[in-house]
């Protein structure tokens, strides 16, 4: 039991930091300007961050502080900065952050608070060992120094450490801390120094904004108690406050959810002075070091939700709750005895906000021009809103950040989602009791589910559907036949007076997919994959993102924003990217070209030519975001209409898919009536089709996902079920999920977006310059015309092992013994009967040649373990693409061209 000497919540951090701001005055003015390029609003660590980067580019930026700065959430923040996490932007990210905090004091001649340490993962189980492996590789190939440590060794760094509670610990010397006064203090003085204005005590009252000729809202200016500022960019910084300077702008809903979130100020131990900080995450367990004290915090399974945080709530905390806390110290004892004889100075414990992915909210908001956010850290601000905040500069100055911020777009989220605000909450809390979780690279949420599906959802769990979540939308990963497991209603782990659910299958499924090795259902999958190479597969891709492009501008906007050329005749589907205007892939795309039909859901009534867009479904929401802004940017005459929840995608797939999908359309299919990459409307019945059935018109496309000759029928849900039902009784058609897909899709060397094809790959460096026209004028055309000139620094490549493991994308890359980079992808491929990883190969900044690519000996990194890898410059399944056309016997290897081969204008790409 640890002893509790004072449990005073103010006295240690308020005291210490109104001590530090006696001389430090931000206010510049009682009137606040008239105009400026960027009014950030929220004077925390992201707010104090992006007033510098963005001033550092000399744009005109005003901080509005409704209190003082650091008054929020900053001020009692712990300020831990890590340097490994288990993906690359993240890791990035936080290189950028120690740089910018280690420049501060040389650039202002001010201490910002950064405390080089180190830091220790501690680890109880053979599991979370292996995650940190997997840590430890990618820091490796990324060049983040790490050391695996024996629990003897770990105590040595850290000497209150018992040895006997772990069973090894990865150390991290680049990890420290930040103190959050001094680091706003040191960037407020450079932001100040090169312009930026600061005001405090400065609540705004309202954000002004107008719909411009296309009824699209932008801003135009920020009302406070000082005055009206005349601005057309607004940053959001307002951290759990967020929500509220959402709503000024007419957003309803920002998916924040603020909790308690808490840590204990330990009196001093001689021994820790120096020593790393600590997380224990197989207990949920942090400890900060600071002079001689332990901080002790993490994140407990029963925490405190929040309605909302109080407009005047400033340098507030809560009374510590030690029924919830409790457990952050019973663990902390265990692994550190000493600490039960130690006294507690002091409790923190103020409102965090966080989020349903435990991912921030950055970037423009999709239903207001001008409006960027940039909050929501979930309690991680101070480590990544510095290298955050240098994304967000290039966001608002050139239109797109330098990396690919996907997964922390606020755009992610559909309005689906948004509009449940249950939803919201269940996730939130499940991101907050997860965060020290360990990451599985086939991990599901149970939380926030069923919140869409399309209409053949309940027949195909009666089919044995094992649903996962994307984008709000449930889909079929796998099938068990035989069994229906349903997805059963988040029961919050029996807290919040929750009872835990009675039916946990659906739970006790999800854990043969929690491992670092092949899954549990690795065979199962492996047969819905391979029933689709050696006859048929049937796959629902419901959840694609479809649009009409249609108005008298469609055809402009086509030009603008799509690569390939899309002047061919009315019945091809082309595959296309969109590009941003740094030449990186925002998309990856199908695009039919139409004529007005009749009035059908599949055949929309429109004048002149028209376009049926098809996208990744994970990121539908995005393509639409970005499809709306080139409209809105260029002022032109166009409509996006969204209908996917109106059409379900049915995909028959395999080279028996042509005789299969006979017997139920008097549509001819062969090559020359049906080409590849053509779309028809067509008749589906039930089998044998006969004029006295009743028939179902639907879009058939002939392209797929798997490599193999096929369709998909893009079918108006009313009658997706019926057509289902007929199919579903096909002699040799076999249910197959995503899972098998994306294996199948890999195996073909397809792209998938926001994987192996970002936001920061050029289509050249992709191995895509066949889907950019060389003479078009498309938005980032002369970035694609610059590498195919001059080259590129990096290169996609494939890469198949002998050896049977497992890849899921994050192991390192060597040639020549020497780290050129990372796996963005690994899958199995189950023709091959290989592991398969792709990435980009790296030169150290020269150019990347196909000789260079040939001539090095190859490896991949698994957790810490090398294995003799092969590289292809084109997927070794079929890569001239005979299967496509349905030539099973005529598969050449030509894997050395990266000129497109038959059938690659098909869907060559796709998103998770």
């Amino acid at each position: 039991m640890i002893k509790i000497f004072n449990n005073k919540s103010i006295n240690y951090k308020a005291a210490k930091l109104l001590k530090y701001r006696q001389n430090r005055s931000f206010a510049t003015k009682n009137e606040v300007v008239t105009s400026a390029d960027v009014v950030i609003i929220g004077g925390g660590i992201a707010g104090c961050n992006i007033l510098y980067q963005l001033t550092k580019r000399g744009v005109n930026a005003v901080l509005l502080e409704r209190a003082k700065i650091t008054s929020g959430t900053t001020w009692h923040t712990a300020g831990l900065v890590w340097s490994l996490r288990p993906c690359d932007l993240e890791v990035r990210l936080l290189q950028d952050s120690r740089a910018v905090y280690n420049g501060l004091e040389k650039e202002t001649g001010d201490y910002a608070g950064w405390i080089n340490n180190g830091g220790l993962f501690i680890s109880r189980s053979t599991v979370r060992t292996q995650e940190y492996m997997r840590l430890h590789t990618l820091g490796k190939a990324m060049g983040i120094p790490s050391q695996v440590l024996d629990p003897n060794e770990a105590q040595k760094l850290f000497p209150l450490l018992d040895p006997s509670v772990f069973k090894m610990a990865l150390y991290s010397p680049e990890d420290g801390t930040i103190d959050p006064a001094m680091a706003c203090s040191a960037l407020l003085k450079a932001a100040t120094n090169n312009g930026g204005k600061v005001y405090e005590d400065c609540p705004i009252l309202d954000i002004h904004y107008a719909h411009n000729l296309l009824g699209n809202k932008e801003v135009t200016a920020v009302h406070t108690d000082k005055g009206i500022i005349k601005t057309k960019c607004v940053v959001n910084c307002g951290g759990a406050w967020g929500p509220r300077v959402a709503r000024f702008a007419g957003v309803p809903s920002l998916p924040i959810v603020p909790f308690k979130h808490a840590y204990v100020v330990c009196d001093g131990t001689p021994e820790v002075r120096g020593a790393p900080n600590i997380r224990d995450h197989d207990v949920n367990l942090y400890i900060k070091i600071q002079g001689e004290s332990c901080h002790v915090g993490g994140y407990e399974p029963n925490p405190h939700m929040l309605d909302q945080v109080p407009d005047n709530l400033q340098f507030h905390l809560y009374d510590l709750d030690w029924d919830v806390f409790g457990v952050h110290m019973n663990s902390a004892t265990t692994l550190c005895p000493k600490l039960s004889t130690v006294g507690v100075k002091s409790t923190v414990c103020g409102p965090e906000s966080f989020t349903p992915d435990h991912k921030p909210l950055l970037g423009e908001d999709p239903n207001v021009f001008g409006l960027y956010h940039n909050c929501g850290y979930n309690s991680a601000g101070m480590m990544f809103s510095a290298g955050c905040a240098i994304q967000m500069a290039e966001w608002i100055v050139t239109g797109r950040p330098k990396y690919n911020m996907f997964t922390f777009d606020v755009r992610r989220f559909t309005p689906a989602q948004l509009s449940r605000p249950h939803w919201v909450r269940e996730c939130s809390h499940e991101s907050y009791v997860r965060n020290y979780s360990v990451v599985f690279p086939h991990d599901e949420r149970l939380a926030g589910r069923d919140a869409s599906h399309d209409a053949l959802h309940q027949d195909l769990v009666d089919d044995g559907a094992v649903m996962q979540a994307r984008a709000g939308w449930e889909r079929p990963g796998f099938y068990m036949p035989g069994e229906k497991i349903r997805v059963q209603q988040y029961d919050w782990g029996g807290t919040q007076d929750y009872p835990r659910n009675l039916d946990q299958r659906y739970e006790h499924v999800l854990q043969g997919d929690y491992t670092f090795d092949f899954s549990k259902h690795h065979q199962l999958i492996g047969e819905e994959a391979l029933s689709c190479r050696n006859a048929a597969a049937l796959f629902n891709m419901s959840y694609y993102g479809k649009f009409y492009l249609t108005g008298p501008d469609a055809q402009r906007t086509a030009h603008l924003a799509f690569t390939a050329h899309l002047t061919k005749k009315d019945d091809r589907v082309v595959y296309s990217l969109l590009l941003n205007d740094k030449g990186g892939v925002e998309a990856d795309v199908t695009v039919s070209i139409l004529d007005g039909g009749s009035g059908q859901l599949h055949e929309p009534i429109f004048k002149g030519r028209g376009y049926y867009v098809v996208s990744s479904g994970f990121s539908a929401n995005h393509t639409l975001a970005h499809l709306r802004r080139i409209i809105q940017t260029h002022k032109l005459r166009a409509t996006i209409t969204d209908v996917t929840k109106q059409l379900c995608i049915l995909s028959v797939q395999g080279p028996d898919s042509q005789r299969i999908l006979q017997r139920y359309t008097d549509a001819g299919l062969s090559n020359d009536a049906f080409p590849v990459n053509t779309h028809r409307s067509i008749n589906v019945s039930k089998a044998p089709f006969s004029p006295d059935n009743k028939r179902y018109k639907c879009r058939a496309l002939r392209v797929g996902w798997s490599g193999e000759l096929g369709w998909e029928l893009h079918v108006p849900s009313s009658h997706a079920i019926q057509i289902y039902q007929a199919l579903r009784t096909a002699k040799g058609l076999r249910n197959a999920g995503w899972r098998a897909l994306t294996s199948l899709s890999a195996e073909k060397g397809y792209h998938l977006w926001n994987a192996d094809l970002r936001s920061d790959d050029n289509p050249i460096e992709a191995n895509l310059g066949f889907a950019c026209r060389k003479d078009g004028e498309y938005i980032g055309n002369e970035h694609v015309t610059k590498a195919r000139i001059n080259g590129v620094t990096k290169k996609y490549a494939y890469f198949t092992l002998d050896d049977k493991v497992a890849l899921f994308g994050q192991e390192g890359i060597y040639r020549n013994g020497e780290p050129v980079g990372y796996l963005r992808r690994g899958d199995y491929a189950y023709y091959l009967d290989k592991p398969i990883g792709i990435g980009y190969v790296s030169n150290r900044g020269s150019e990347v040649t196909k000789t260079f690519l040939k001539e090095g000996n190859y490896e991949i990194e698994v957790m810490g373990k090398k294995y003799k890898a092969t590289l292809h410059l084109r997927s070794p399944f079929d890569p001239t693409g005979q299967r496509l056309l349905g030539n099973y016997g005529e598969q050449g290897m030509d894997e050395n061209t990266h000129e497109p081969h038959a059938g690659q204008n098909e869907r060559a790409g796709g998103s998770e």
